[in-house]
């Protein structure tokens, strides 16, 4: 049976329900050997979890961006080939790709296509409804709740993801994925913060739930000419 997840309890919002269904096992990685644009705007509001010795802290995801295979994509870590440190994505699909970015941060996407493929989700952003009092501590207590996963490495730091879970298990513990039973309404733009051909509205693959006050603020990168954007 689907549960009924409170969301609100971030604050962010009234408190309201979505139904989502049980954490996926071995059984529900066929979806995700279909091409991450495919995959992407499925997740919202699905909800994602990760416990550690500290306790369990989990994320409704509000905001993702898509990136596809080699030579398809040219915002993505797999357009040029495989390399060691993008190894991770030509795997098996729904294990947690991870990198480090501008030498601070780290990012976690969903491994999405047949092995070999090479295609992923960026979790950009979320609400927490399960551990704010954990998420808080973990990104200050100045933090306004809406923010706390409110950015791709601010929600890495929200869940407790280390760098070094690259290549987890999404069916395993410490996580648990539940996909939503009904769709989310579903906003597209260019993705945010790239530069080159990847950031240009002929790749509208950044997915967000619209009005949703967690999604994150589009930036377009400033290399970029001006272009509309939802």
């Amino acid at each position: 049976m689907p549960d009924a997840a409170p969301l609100g309890a971030g604050g962010v919002g009234p408190p309201v329900s979505v139904e989502v269904g049980p954490p996926l096992t071995a059984l529900g990685r066929a979806l995700f050997l279909r091409p991450a644009v495919e995959v992407a705007p499925l997740l919202l509001g699905g909800i994602l979890s990760r416990t550690s010795p500290e306790g369990t802290v989990a994320v409704r995801i509000t905001e993702v961006e898509a990136y596809l295979g080699v030579g398809e994509d040219p915002g993505s870590h797999s357009f040029r080939g495989q390399t060691r440190s993008n190894s991770v994505m030509f795997g098996e699909p729904l294990r947690l790709y991870t990198y480090f970015t501008y030498g601070m941060h780290t990012c976690a996407n969903i491994v999405c296509s047949a092995p070999g493929t090479a295609s992923g989700v960026l979790l950009r952003a979320g609400e927490i409804v399960e551990g704010v009092d954990l998420a808080q501590h973990r990104r200050g207590p100045a933090v306004k709740l809406r923010d706390l996963a409110r950015g791709p490495a601010r929600l890495v730091v929200a869940l407790g993801i280390p760098l070094d879970d690259g290549g987890a298990d999404l069916t395993e513990v410490p996580y648990a994925l539940r996909m939503p039973v009904h769709p989310s309404p579903v906003a597209t733009s260019p993705r945010t913060g790239l530069g080159g051909p990847g950031g240009t509205p002929v790749y509208p693959w950044r997915f967000f739930i619209p009005g949703d006050p967690t999604v994150s603020p589009y930036k377009r990168h400033p290399r970029l000419p001006p272009f509309e954007t939802a």
